[in-house]
């Protein structure tokens, strides 16, 4: 596995896309995560309207997959529920374990070249970590 093979070319434009960056205020749960491993850390706001996530937030500091993870949350569930937002991590939390991910989620496949570098897995788990925590009370 060479990293680039884990930096191509869509991973690295969606972690600079900018979906979601910057933190809300106000918003209606906030979560933050570190990876003490990596000294990865996240960040992540969520807006609810009508039981639907209104506005997804992130604060990300840490690597590339991290950011690309964090941007794949803000741009794919924005206006989804609380139970699709859920579906969601279950597919990533697959695809990283054990290297297939439904085919519910297209925006995950560029994460796939991830499952055979374990010791980067959590890099792309913990922004999605951090949405399950925000969601606790929905």
């Amino acid at each position: 596995m060479t990293v680039a093979n884990l930096y191509h070319d869509a991973l690295v434009a969606r972690a600079r896309s900018g979906h979601g960056k910057g933190r809300l205020t106000p918003h209606d749960a906030s979560a933050r995560l570190d990876n003490p491993l990596c000294g990865d850390r996240v960040t992540l706001d969520l807006v609810m309207r009508e039981g639907r996530i209104a506005a997804i937030g992130h604060e990300v500091k840490g690597c590339l997959l991290c950011e690309a993870a964090a941007a794949t949350i803000a741009e794919s569930l924005t206006g989804r529920t609380p139970a699709e937002a859920r579906a969601m991590i279950a597919a990533v939390t697959c695809l990283m374990k054990e290297g297939v991910s439904p085919d519910v989620f297209e925006s995950l496949e560029i994460f796939t070249p991830v499952h055979r570098a374990k010791s980067r897995r959590d890099c792309v788990l913990l922004p999605f970590g951090a949405l399950e925590k925000a969601l606790s009370p929905f």
